[in-house]
Order: C-alpha cells, then structure tokens, then sequence
C-alpha cells in the first residue's frame, strides 16, 4: 500500500501561489509578446539611394541627422555577415534573455576590481538598447538600466527582429551606420552579396569603428587587419573553410570611403527629393528614369562648349533631355558648373522661369492648323501691321513680303506668328498654354499677343512637356523622375494630323551651317531656336529619334549679352549633344505612329498657296486636312486681254487678230509695297475700264446642278454609315477642274462635269460652292436634317 504525502494547508497555499506566479508571469510574456509594438525602425532617420534606369549608383544621401544609414532586412543579408558578428560580438544571443550575467560580472570586475580597461560584457539586445534609447552606459546606474531595456526588449520582440535591428543600427566607422549603408559604400555592393572578408571586416568594426580605418585612403590598419584576421581563426574553429577562403584574406582589402561615392546629376537628385518629400520609412532605394550615361555624355558636351566659348561671355547653360516614350527624364545639366559659385553653379535651370522667346511659336501654328486657319503653304503677310495698339517688330526689323507658314515658322518671323495667334479661338494661344500647365501665368489681358513672342515666362521642364505634345501626336503627358511613378490617361490637346504637319514643318528648318537638306544617314531633327528680349536668354528645342532635348544658355541673373541669340548660340551647343548622342547610340530610331487617317496631299499654287489655276508657273504640294484647312482657288494669277496696238484691257468680244492674252500677278497693296522696298518691283496689271455685261472676259462660271437650291435633304446616318449627296456642276468649255466647298471649307476637287460625295455629319444650313480652275464660281444654299 503507497502512502501519499500529506502538505500542510501552508504548503498548498504556498505552493499554489507559486504556481499562479508562474502562471502570471508567463501570460506576463506572452501579453508582453502579442501585445502590439512599434517597429524599431520607427523614428529613425534614414539615407536615400538613388539608381538610374539601369541600376547604376547616382548617389546615397544622409540621413537628417548627418549620418549615411540604410535598413536592410534579415533575410537580405548575408548568412555569413550575420554568421561573423554572432561569433564576434554574442556567441550566446539565442539563448541569453537579453543579458549575459557571466559577462556582466567579468565585465565589472575588470572594470571596478581590478581597475583595468573598462569593459562592458553587453549583449547585442543591450547595444541595442543603448542605442535605440540612447542610453549612457558608463556608469554602474546606467548599465543597470541597460539591462532592464534589454529585458524589455526581449519580452517585446523576437531574435530575429532583435538582431535585424542591430545591424541596421551598428556603427561602422565615420558617419556610417547599419551593415546596408556600410556594404554600399565601403564595398560598392549589397549586403547579401558580401564575400567572407569583407563580412568579417564589417562584423569587427562596431566595436571599434573610430580608429580602425584610414579616412583618406581606405585601407585596412594594422589594428583592423589584426582584429579580423582573429575573428577568421575563430571562425576556422567553428565553421568549414576551404582553401579558396583562407586565399581571400591574403588580398589587400580597401574600404570606398564617403568622399569616394558617385554624385551624378545633383540637380535632378536635388529636385526629386523636394518633390518626394519621403516619408521616413525602410524602402529607401530610389529608381530613377535618368540615364548616368547620357547624363556624363551631355555634361561632357556642355563642359567643353562652356571652355570655347567662355571669352564670348558664355558661362552657363542648363540641359534637359526626356525620352518621349515613356517621358521620363533621361539627362538634367541644371548649370555648367554645380560647385561654381560665381554663376550659381547650384541653381537648377531647368526649373526656372525664363521667357522662351520663339520657342512657343510652333504650337500658335499647330492650333492654326487645328483650328483651320492655315495649312503649311499657306501665304502669310510679313509686312508692317498693327493689332489694336500692338505693332510687333521682327527680330532683324526687315519684312519679307508673302510667306509660306512653313517658312515663317522656321525663320522666326513675327509679324505672321502674331496674326495666326490673333485667329485662334478655343482655345486661344494662352488658354493651350494654361491647358498644358504652363504654372504661375498672369492673366491673359495682362500678356496680349505679346505672349506670342515670349512675354511670359516657362522653364526648360514645361518646354520640354510642350515638344513632346507633338511627338506623342497630340497627348499630353507629365514628366516622370521616377521608373514607378504613376500618371493619369494622357490629355489629347492636338490632333493627329495637326501634330504631324507641325513636325513636317520643323523637320524643313535647316541647322546651322547647312546649305542642304539634313543628310539622309541621320535622324530627322524638329526643332525651334528662340531668343528673349535683352538677349537674356538663347534657347535651342527640339526632337531627334526619341528624345525632347532642351538647351538654354544665359545668365541666372538675368544680365544680358548680345551673343545670346538662340541660333547663333545655343544652337551649335544643341547639335553637338545631338551629333554626340547619335554617335554613342547608332541604333536609335524614331518611335513609330501610325499614319494620320485624315491627312491629305493636295497640289497647290506656290505664290498663294491655294488651288492651283492653268496660269500658275509654280505649283507644289501641301498636307491638308479635308473639311479643316483652309483653301481656295488661285487669285494671284489671272489671264488679261489686250489690246495688241494699244495695250490697253480689250473689251468683249474679242477679235483674236488684234488681241493677245498675258497672265499678270495680282498682289495686294501693302505686299506690292514690299516687293518694291525690296527692289522687286512686280508689274501692275491693267485697269479694265470695260463694262460688265454678266459674262466673264474669260468664259461662263460653273451653274450648280446638284444638289437643288434651297432645298432640305433628309440623309438617314445609320451605323453602317452616312447617306451622301452628289455635288455637280456644268462648266465652260475651258474648264477642267471643279473645286467645291462647303461653307468656304474645301472638300475637294473634281473633274470637270464629274461628280464628287459629301456626307454631312450634323443639322444645319450649308452653303456649297463650286469653283473652276479660271477662278469663276457658283453657290447656292442648303438645308441638311439627318435622321437615324
């Protein structure tokens, strides 16, 4: 029989209490565990790393706190790295509760007893502590506290969070703190790709980072070299190593030092850190869209042009090249110089309001196009002219008579730029520039027509966005700094058709020092020169394969310099960056866009730019968009007859024995006046004094057959298309060619007595006019109703 001991009601007691403590104490820890807790990266500042589109090292930044730190996870570093520091600093860390009370007593009696070098015995849960609190440890009172925080730590979070904060918060020598920041800039490479001794060296480092590295150099001192072979004696005892590790250690082994570290594209970074603003967190690398080597490429550029021109006062310039495709930023030179005081080499240029000059005229010619007022062989007047009580000057004060839009554009002419402007409406010049997000603009009264010739003010950013409205074919689309930036659906401000022709345009405006057409081996070139008023600013923009490139050349202070003309210098800078890039990257191509569905080539009289009579001498071809661009039939050109003794104008009917026919050009006044001023006199035409009789001198005018006159058609518009009408008309016997319009639009051209289909898309009144290649028309009116 077994007899079962007897306890006292004491002993129960006690022993119950025992057990509840215990029972306490471990929903202590438990409660302790779970309950939530902020992570130790909280509150710490953090370094910034910055990547071009290709993975290449920009630039690491400090922390606010003036210390280059970064957080990697645990699982991103390398076991040996972590392998190496347990070894070297806690052997025991997976099994101390965050203190080592062997090591604390050792630490004290060497430190207080035996009155030898102080030491420690600090767990890594206890250097941690000491720096997440930053705790002043040197004192029995201190290490007391130490200890109670690390205890608070371990009930609080796991080993591995633990030590993954550790070596995210270890010093490594200078201002560099936490093995990511470390391996970077000391061994230019992650922390999980870190070889044995280099993970040995930084595993020694925390304890001693002050002394052990010389700050010009970078090479290993005795003190550290000594100390990390050590630790390989050690690590030899507890881990396999093969022969091709032990070799590694007999390698000289330097350290990249801070001043060492890449710095490319200050501005850009700067930039992109004002804009970001970045939330203290532990992602801290930064994929940018800049590319490093067409950013050293174009400093290169801009460096020697600065060298050869520096005694033609030419000190500074700011760069920008953005690839239309994706619009991110490729290159950003925002001064010649960013350690030149003497020209605020730290000013980002292409972030300052300059006036752009010319630069803004190829989009007054793309919203003319647009907005039917002109096609590119349009003839415009380049002739004194006033709007209101502005009367714009050219930049050379000369005035070249009649000038196809094409040519105005590219010569820069302003009188013709200013004109088209005074056309626009919905939207006006200003109103697409406020559409673009051209920022902190003045009211449009307050700028006029002077906005045309750059009386506002744009930066090289907001110019380079605008040239690549016409590259993406009309869409608008924001610049991107960063490879994850997401945007908005694009903004279409321009047509197809419209974008197109302005680049046709641009791509005829020759570079300098060419007599001839751009070689046919090189990429095509848009691109436009301007120049601000008080020669303060030169501009060179454009387009070439891919890329928007934008060149300013200037002053930050706005002095000016008459050498300051966009063609004459910043112009030469634009192509040898162009010339440069095209050299380094023969591969590159002009991105693909389909063909406009609604773009048109039309021939066209040379002199007026419209429809083209038999007395023209010069004809030519021209884009037009059917419905929108503006045309009609000849006038310069027209046939007199005379008589043959006495010259004057005969009078019908002709005798043809004593007449004769010459074709004479008809100009008006105010462009005669500058054919004659230019010493280009154009003979006057005859003044007819014949009388009208209701027949012209030339022939009958073309009488509409269809459609009927003043009558309603009723067109049924289905899905399958529109119904159509059929446009005729009969004609002179000299007449070859009809051309008609509908309310002065030109649809197009027929045959003589062939017919042509109209498919009118909305209700409303139309007149429709019928023109033949003499110049004699017919019109009549009609009434269109569409019904589904």
């Amino acid at each position: 029989m077994k007899i079962l001991p007897v306890f006292s009601a004491a002993t129960k007691r006690w022993l119950q209490n025992i057990l509840m403590a215990v029972f306490l104490l471990a929903l202590g820890i438990i409660g302790a565990r779970l309950w939530p807790h902020t992570p130790l990266y909280q509150g710490i500042p953090f370094s910034s790393v910055y990547y071009d589109r290709h993975g290449v090292l920009m630039r690491i930044t400090l922390a606010n706190d003036d210390r280059y730190r970064l957080w990697t996870p645990l699982e991103k570093i390398s076991p040996l790295a972590v392998q190496g520091m347990l070894l070297h600093e806690d052997l025991w860390f997976y099994y101390n509760p965050g203190f080592n009370p062997v090591s604390l007593l050792r630490g004290f009696w060497r430190s207080y007893v035996a009155g030898g070098k102080i030491q420690g015995g600090s767990t890594i849960t206890m250097q941690l502590a000491r720096m997440h609190w930053h705790l002043n440890t040197r004192t029995p009172g201190g290490k007391v506290v130490q200890v109670l925080r690390a205890i608070q730590l371990e009930l609080s979070y796991s080993k591995r969070d633990i030590l993954e904060a550790y070596l995210n918060y270890a010093p490594y020598g200078r201002n560099i703190e936490s093995i990511g920041a470390a391996s970077l800039i000391y061994f230019a490479k992650a922390p999980q790709d870190l070889t044995l001794p280099e993970a040995l060296t930084l595993a020694v480092l925390p304890q001693s980072p002050s002394y052990r590295i010389d700050p010009k150099t970078g090479v290993l001192g005795e003190a550290l070299t000594q100390a990390r072979n050590r630790l390989f004696q050690r690590w030899q005892e507890v881990y396999d190593t093969d022969s091709s590790q032990k070799a590694l250690f007999q390698l000289p082994l330097a350290l990249r030092q801070p001043e060492q570290m890449p710095y490319i594209a200050p501005h850009f970074i700067e930039q992109l850190r004002q804009q970001t603003q970045r939330l203290v967190q532990r992602d801290t690398r930064i994929d940018t869209t800049l590319d490093a080597g067409l950013q050293r490429l174009i400093e290169k550029q801009v460096n020697a042009f600065i060298a050869r021109n520096q005694s033609r006062g030419i000190h500074n310039a700011a760069v920008l090249l953005v690839d239309s495709r994706d619009m991110g930023i490729r290159a950003l030179v925002g001064s010649a110089d960013y350690y030149n005081r003497e020209i605020q080499g730290q000013v980002n240029g292409t972030n300052a309001k300059r006036s752009p000059g010319s630069t803004l005229k190829p989009f007054i010619y793309a919203l003319g196009i647009e907005q039917g007022v002109l096609h590119p062989m349009t003839i415009l007047k380049d002739v004194p002219s006033s709007f209101g009580a502005y009367a714009p000057e050219n930049f050379d004060r000369r005035f070249l008579g009649p000038v196809t839009a094409t040519d105005a554009l590219n010569f820069s002419r302003n009188i013709p730029a200013v004109y088209v402007a005074s056309q626009l409406r919905q939207p006006t010049f200003y109103q697409f520039l406020s559409l673009s997000g051209i920022a902190n603009m003045a009211s449009e009264n307050h700028y006029g027509l002077s906005l045309v010739l750059g009386g506002g003010e744009v930066t090289a950013q907001e110019l380079a966005k605008l040239y690549a409205l016409l590259a993406n074919r009309g869409f608008l689309r924001p610049l991107r700094m960063q490879k994850n930036d997401v945007y908005p659906q694009p903004t279409r401000l321009l047509s197809e058709e419209a974008s197109f022709i302005t680049l046709d345009m641009l791509s005829q405006h020759r570079r300098p020092g060419d007599t001839l057409a751009q070689r046919p081996s090189s990429l095509p070139v848009y691109w436009k020169t301007g120049t601000s008023w008080g020669f303060r600013d030169a501009w060179s923009v454009g387009i070439f394969g891919p890329y928007i490139l934008v060149v300013w050349e200037g002053n930050f202070d706005s002095k000016g310099n008459n050498v300051f003309v966009g063609a004459d210098a910043a112009a030469p800078l634009f192509f040898n960056i162009i010339d440069s890039v095209n050299a380094s990257y023969p591969g590159l191509q002009e991105p693909k866009h389909p063909f406009p569905k609604q773009l048109k080539r039309v021939e066209i009289c040379l002199a007026s730019g419209n429809l083209p009579t038999q007395w023209c001498q010069q004809k030519g071809k021209t884009w037009f968009i059917p419905g929108k661009s503006p045309i009609k039939v000849d006038t310069v050109y027209r046939p007199v007859v005379l008589d043959s003794q006495s010259g004057d104008v005969a009078c019908p009917p002709y005798d043809e024995a004593q007449t004769r026919t010459e074709v004479f050009e008809f100009w008006p006044s105010d462009l005669a006046n500058v054919f004659a001023q230019a010493g280009l006199p154009k003979r006057a035409p005859p003044v007819s004094h014949c009388k009208d009789n209701g027949v012209d001198a030339g022939g009958n005018p073309p009488r509409i057959t269809s459609p009927l006159k003043n009558t309603t058609y009723t067109l049924r518009q289905s899905q399958q298309g529109r119904d159509k009408i059929a446009f005729n008309a009969v004609t002179d016997a000299d007449s070859k060619t009809i051309y008609w319009f509908v309310d002065d639009i030109y649809l197009g051209s027929s045959a003589s007595k062939k017919t042509i289909d109209w498919r009118p898309i909305n209700n409303g009144h139309y007149r429709i006019s019928a023109v033949d290649d003499h110049g004699r028309a017919d019109s009549r009116l009609i009434m269109i109703e569409l019904v589904n």
